[in-house]
C-alpha cells in the first residue's frame, strides 16, 4: 500500500482539489469545525455493542467516545528441551615396539707421518763494489769588463698655460602660483528606516501518550550437566641408560723446545746519490760581468755500511708422557615411573533462575505548550548631518633669486727644470777563482755471510683414537592413543510464543458537520457512507469508489464484524465497532 500511496494522493489532489473532502461524505476525517473538541461530549456514558449513541445525538462540531478493540501481541516464554550430539575424545593405552640407536666408543691405533724442520747452517763469500769519491783542488784566471756610471747636470725652461676662475653675481624675478583650500560648511536631511520587535505569546495544549512499563516476576527451571574430574593412580615401567666413568692410562707424545739467540751480520742497503759536476763563470755581455754557471746533475748507487743484528730461532724438542684419562661407558637400567591418569564424570544438577518480564502500558497525558512570536515593523526616521565642502583658490605670488656664473681665464707662466743625465765606461778587471771536482774511483771488496736452510724429514708416529658407533635396541613403551565418540546431551531452551489478545480502548471521535440532511448513525462518522443509508451517499465512480476504499481508513483485516450489504471494513482505529443496526455491524 505504502508504494501506491504518493500516486493516489497525486490524483485525489487533481480530481477533487485538497479543501473539498467532507468527513461524513468521503470517507476520511474533516477536522473544521473541530476547535471546541471537548466541549460537547456525548451525554448517556459510553455507547453499548453496535448500538447508537445513547442518552441524544452528538453535537456538530464538538466530540464524542466510543470503544475501539484493539488488538496486542504478547510474547511468552516457554521453556523446551531439546538435545544436541557433540564429540566427546577420550584416551586408550597402547603398548608400541620402536627401534632407537645406543652409541658405543672403541679405541684404536693410528699411524701417521709428521714433517720435523731440520735446520743447516752454511757460509758463503760475496764481492762488491764500493765507489769512493776523489776530490781535487783548480784554480784558473777570469778576465771581465764592468761598466762604470758617468753623471751630468742640465737646466732648461719651460713655458706653461693656467685657467684661472672668474666669477660674477645676478639676480632674476620668478612669479608662480599657489592654491589655497576654502573650506564651506552645508546641511542636509537624511530619511531612513528602522525595525522595531514586536513580540506575541501563544499557546496550546498538547495530548501525547506515555509507555509505563510494568515489571512481573517469574522463574523456571533449568537443568545442566557438570563434568567432574576423577583421578586414577597407574605404574608404568621405563628404560633409561646411565653413562658410569672408567679411569684407563695411555702414552703422548709431547712437542716441546726453547729459544736460542744468533748474531747475523747484514750489508748496507744500496742508496741513490745525486753528484753535481763542478762548474764554469762565462762572460754576460748585457750585463757586463761574469756569470757562474752550475755543472750538470747525475744519479749514482752507493752501498751504506754493514751491520750486524741478533735473533732469536725456536729449536724443537720432542718428550714421551704417560697420562690419565677418564672414559664414559653407557649403561641400560629399568625403573618403575608412578603417574595420574585423570578422567571427566558428567553428573546432571538442576537450579531454579528467577527473571522478571517488562511489559508497556499506554497511558495519556496532555501539556501547555507556551511558545513566542517575534514580527519586525518598520519605522520612519529623518535626520540632519553636517558636512564640509573644500575648494581650491588659485593664488599669484612673486619672488627674487640671486645666482653666480663663473668664467675661467687663461694666464701664461714660465720655470726653469733641472735634470740628470747618466753614461757607462768601460773598465776591464781580472779574478782568481778556485773550484774543486770530484770523482768517484770503484774498489772492489769481499765479506762471508752465514745463513739456514730448512729441510722437512719425514717422522712416523702413534696416536690412540676414540671412534663412536651406534648400535639398534629395541624397546617397548606405552602410548595414550585420542579416539572420538559422540556423546547426546539434553539441554533447554526459552522461546518467545506470540499470542494476540484483544482489549477495548476510549477513543474521542470529532463529530463532523452534517450532510444530505443529518448524521444518521455513528458509523457514518467513522466509517464514511454505507450503502443502507443512500441518501447521504453521493453517486459515485469507479475512480471516487477506489480512493474511498483507500483513504478511508476502513480495512477488512480490521476485526469488524459488519456484512457486506454494509461495506463497512474499517480497522479497530477507525471506530467501527459502533455501528447502526441499518448497516449490521
Amino acid at each position: 500500500m505504502k508504494r501506491f500511496l504518493l500516486p493516489t494522493m497525486t490524483i485525489l489532489s487533481v480530481v477533487f482539489g485538497v479543501s473539498s473532502a467532507s468527513a461524513a461524505c468521503c470517507g476520511a476525517v474533516s477536522y473544521e469545525g473541530c476547535g471546541g473538541c471537548g466541549n460537547s461530549i456525548v451525554e448517556g456514558g459510553v455507547v453499548g455493542d453496535g448500538a447508537a449513541i445513547g442518552g441524544g445525538g452528538a453535537v456538530a462540531g464538538g466530540t464524542y467516545t466510543v470503544m475501539r478493540n484493539v488488538q496486542e501481541t504478547v510474547y511468552e516464554q516457554v521453556q523446551e528441551t531439546r538435545y544436541r550430539t557433540r564429540n566427546e575424545t577420550y584416551y586408550e593405552d597402547k603398548e608400541v615396539t620402536g627401534t632407537r640407536m645406543v652409541p658405543e666408543t672403541t679405541t684404536r691405533e693410528v699411524q701417521y707421518t709428521v714433517n720435523v724442520p731440520t735446520y743447516e747452517t752454511r757460509t758463503k763469500t760475496i764481492n762488491y763494489t764500493v765507489m769512493k769519491p776523489v776530490r781535487e783542488t783548480h784554480e784558473r784566471v777570469i778576465n771581465y769588463t764592468v761598466r762604470k756610471p758617468v753623471y751630468q747636470q742640465h737646466t732648461k725652461t719651460i713655458n706653461y698655460t693656467v685657467c684661472k676662475p672668474v666669477y660674477e653675481t645676478h639676480q632674476k624675478v620668478i612669479n608662480y602660483t599657489v592654491k589655497k583650500p576654502v573650506w564651506e560648511t552645508r546641511t542636509k536631511t537624511i530619511n531612513y528606516t528602522v525595525m522595531n520587535p514586536v513580540r506575541e505569546n501563544h499557546s496550546k495544549t498538547v495530548n501525547y501518550t506515555v509507555m509505563v512499563p510494568v515489571q512481573e516476576q517469574k522463574s523456571r527451571t533449568i537443568n545442566y550437566t557438570v563434568y567432574n574430574t576423577v583421578k586414577e593412580q597407574k605404574v608404568r615401567t621405563e628404560n633409561y641408560s646411565v653413562v658410569v666413568p672408567q679411569q684407563y692410562t695411555k702414552t703422548v707424545q709431547v712437542k716441546g723446545g726453547h729459544w736460542e739467540t744468533i748474531t747475523e751480520t747484514v750489508p748496507g742497503r744500496m742508496m741513490k746519490k745525486t753528484i753535481r759536476e763542478p762548474g764554469t763563470w762565462t762572460y754576460d755581455a748585457s750585463s757586463c760581468k761574469c756569470v757562474y754557471v752550475p755543472g750538470c746533475c747525475r744519479t749514482e748507487c752507493v752501498q751504506g755500511c754493514p751491520k750486524t743484528i741478533c735473533k732469536k730461532v725456536w729449536v724443537p724438542t720432542c718428550e714421551t708422557k704417560e697420562v690419565c684419562c677418564t672414559k664414559y661407558v653407557r649403561e641400560c637400567r629399568t625403573r618403575e615411573v608412578p603417574y595420574t591418569v585423570c578422567r571427566k564424570v558428567p553428573e546432571c544438577r538442576t537450579k531454579v533462575c528467577n527473571y522478571t518480564v517488562c511489559k508497556m502500558v499506554p497511558e495519556c497525558r496532555s501539556k501547555v505548550v507556551n511558545w513566542t512570536t517575534c514580527k519586525m515593523v518598520p519605522e520612519c526616521r529623518s535626520k540632519e548631518v553636517c558636512y564640509k565642502v573644500c575648494k581650491m583658490v588659485c593664488e599669484q605670488r612673486q619672488k627674487t633669486c640671486n645666482y653666480t656664473t663663473c668664467k675661467m681665464v687663461k694666464e701664461c707662466r714660465s720655470k726653469d727644470v733641472c735634470y740628470t743625465t747618466c753614461s757607462y765606461v768601460c773598465e776591464p778587471r781580472t779574478k782568481t777563482c778556485s773550484y774543486t771536482t770530484c770523482k768517484m774511483v770503484p774498489e772492489c771488496r769481499s765479506k762471508e755471510v752465514c745463513y739456514k736452510v730448512c729441510k722437512m724429514v719425514p717422522e712416523c708416529r702413534t696416536k690412540t683414537v676414540c671412534e663412536t658407533t651406534c648400535r639398534k635396541e629395541c624397546f617397548t613403551k606405552i602410548v595414550k592413543i585420542a579416539k572420538c565418540r559422540k556423546v547426546c546431551e539434553p539441554y533447554t531452551v526459552t522461546k518467545c510464543v506470540p499470542r494476540v489478545i484483544c482489549k477495548q480502548v476510549p477513543v474521542e471521535v470529532c463529530a463532523p458537520a452534517p450532510c444530505c440532511g443529518g448524521v444518521a448513525s455513528a458509523s457514518d462518522m467513522g466509517c464514511g457512507c454505507c450503502e443502507a443509508a443512500p441518501v447521504c451517499c453521493p453517486s459515485e465512480g469507479p475512480i471516487r469508489g477506489m480512493l474511498r476504499k483507500l483513504f478511508s481508513g476502513c480495512h477488512k483485516d480490521c476485526g469488524c464484524d459488519a456484512g457486506p450489504a454494509c461495506g463497512c471494513d474499517a480497522e479497530p482505529t477507525c471506530g467501527c465497532e459502533v455501528a447502526a443496526p441499518a448497516c449490521g455491524c
